[in-house]
């Protein structure tokens, strides 16, 4: 029988893969569902952060901050996501899975390991307190540069800070800026500055509607905003479709997430400046706004599982739909093709990492042995010195040999007392060697840790990792969103009933078993 093969062609680029952490089969998905700011509209993140720094900035100033602030330069460069303010101490800080804090600055400054081990490492921090504030979306990242930036400078100028006050004001002022529309009138006046307008969007939303996938848009921002926004991803992006509307079955704005997903907000109808209650059923082309998880899931006849939800935010996105419904989540993550790019660029690192720490292994076991000898020996030497056994000065004779100093005991039966205490330094110069290596063993890795650090960001390295262990964000990645990629457009390179694996979890105990 003749067998047909096919050459292996090279795949999906590892940047515009979609990545799984539950299994997850798109044929059982009847409704996709995506939020729009920084999921289909992936913004230019540092126009965005300038612009909010520079509205942030005038605000403050007319609250009396004083005039200087103008000048102060703030890196857009220095925030990622998942970091945490700590406004008792002006600190910005970052975690791992556990909670352990391993970074952190104070304005510019980095703080020392003594710093952190005296404010951070005696009790389990409790991001949840007002102590706290956590920075999750690309919205936040220019109130923590402005942040790091002022207390810096302010500090450099010799003003006593009020570092809680201080975060207040600066995210008073940014949500001002949103709602007066200092913010959002500059971009939509100027779409193409800020806005990264995907060519593959609309083909990719097609070919789910060609699956019989129905739609449905859930954002949080305005009906006005709202068209111009999708107007310019979409609109005349396919002949198919005479309006961006078209693309969607149903179209929600003002949602008011994660409120969208705890509360039972009336569902309404915008027609023209009136809105009314929206009555069933929903129709396609007709605009609707707030309303709640369980009114939509009745009002489109789709539940639980069928439903996959797409957005960019862990909590209003991501977590909420997965604490209060059971729909299938994709979390966007437009920092997730530099991550890629950087952590391709460290692999040889990664591999020296490796071989490093299976030296150390080697070397801690070698030095176990080495250091259970020198005390076996030790005994042995002693145990012939004093004798056959007999009574001290406390009336108590001395202990009994253990088994394995017998087994040396016998072993040495033919060497003299010197012999032994040279075999006994010979280990100890051992130990010393030993020591030695993981000494130079440790400086090396944590160069490498230091170097790899730097090629994924200056001041915090990997978003998603911390050390070898998950970032706090990365955990939340992990446990919240079933699948993660760059952009919504990279479902264009997958069937629309794919069915997506995750990789198999490796405990502790598992690795190093059949290639575990």
């Amino acid at each position: 029988m003749e067998e047909f093969s096919r050459e292996r062609g090279p795949g999906i680029p590892r940047q515009n893969r979609v990545f799984c952490n539950r299994n997850l089969k798109l044929s059982s998905i009847s409704w996709v569902g995506f939020d729009m700011d920084y999921t289909l509209a992936i913004y230019d993140q540092p126009a965005m952060d300038d612009l909010s720094i520079r509205a942030t900035i005038q605000k403050l100033i007319a609250r009396g901050y004083p005039d200087f602030i103008k000048t102060v330069p703030v890196s857009t460069q220095f925030p990622v996501r998942g970091l945490l303010i700590d406004k008792r101490f002006g600190h910005v800080l970052k975690m791992d899975r556990h909670k352990h804090v391993n970074k952190g600055y104070h304005g510019f400054r980095e703080l020392t390991r003594e710093e952190l081990r005296a404010l951070y490492h005696s009790k389990k921090i409790r991001p949840a307190t007002p102590r706290y504030h956590w920075i999750d979306t690309l919205y936040a990242l220019s109130e923590v540069a402005c942040y790091a930036a002022l207390v810096d400078a302010m500090e450099k100028q010799g003003y006593a800070v009020d570092y809680g006050k201080l975060f207040t004001d600066i995210r008073e002022c940014i949500d001002e800026a949103h709602r007066d529309g200092t913010i959002l009138d500059e971009v939509s006046s100027n779409l193409p500055h800020f806005v990264h307008r995907d060519p593959n969007l609309a083909p990719a939303l097609h070919k789910l509607r060609s699956a019989g996938k129905k739609l449905f848009l859930l954002t949080n921002s305005r009906w006005s905003y709202t068209d111009k926004m999708m107007e310019f991803l979409l609109g005349g992006a396919m002949a198919e479709y005479p309006t961006w509307k078209n693309f969607f079955d149903v179209v929600i704005c003002a949602a008011t997430k994660p409120v969208f997903f705890t509360e039972k907000r009336p569902l309404m109808e915008r027609d023209g400046e009136t809105v009314k209650p929206a009555t069933a059923p929903l129709e396609r082309g007709k605009i609707y706004e707030g309303g709640n998880l369980q009114d939509l899931e009745r009002l489109v006849g789709a539940t639980g599982d069928e439903v996959l939800y797409v957005g960019d935010h862990i909590y209003g996105d991501i977590l909420r739909s997965k604490k209060e419904s059971a729909w299938r989540t994709v979390m966007i993550m437009q920092e997730l093709e530099t991550e890629i790019e950087a952590y391709e660029s460290c692999k040889s690192d990664f591999v020296r990492i490796e071989t490093l720490e299976e030296e150390r292994d080697k070397l801690e076991d070698d030095l176990r042995y080495y250091q259970i000898r020198i005390k076996e020996l030790t005994r042995t030497i002693e145990h012939r010195a004093a004798g056959a056994p007999k009574k001290e000065g406390n009336g108590v004779p001395p202990p009994a040999p253990s088994t394995t100093l017998l087994a040396s005991i016998t072993a040495s039966a033919g060497s003299t007392t010197p012999e032994l205490e040279a075999e006994r330094m010979r280990f100890k110069r051992a130990v010393e060697r030993i020591r030695g290596k993981l000494r130079q063993n440790e400086a090396e890795l944590v160069a490498l840790e230091r170097r790899i650090d730097l090629r994924f960001h200056p001041y915090w390295g990997s978003l998603l990792k911390e050390g070898s262990e998950q970032s706090s964000f990365g955990k939340q990645v992990d446990d919240y969103a079933c699948l993660y990629t760059s952009r919504v457009s990279n479902f264009l390179s997958y069937s629309p009933q794919q069915t997506f694996r995750s990789p198999r979890d490796v405990m502790a105990h598992e690795i190093g078993i059949s290639g575990g």
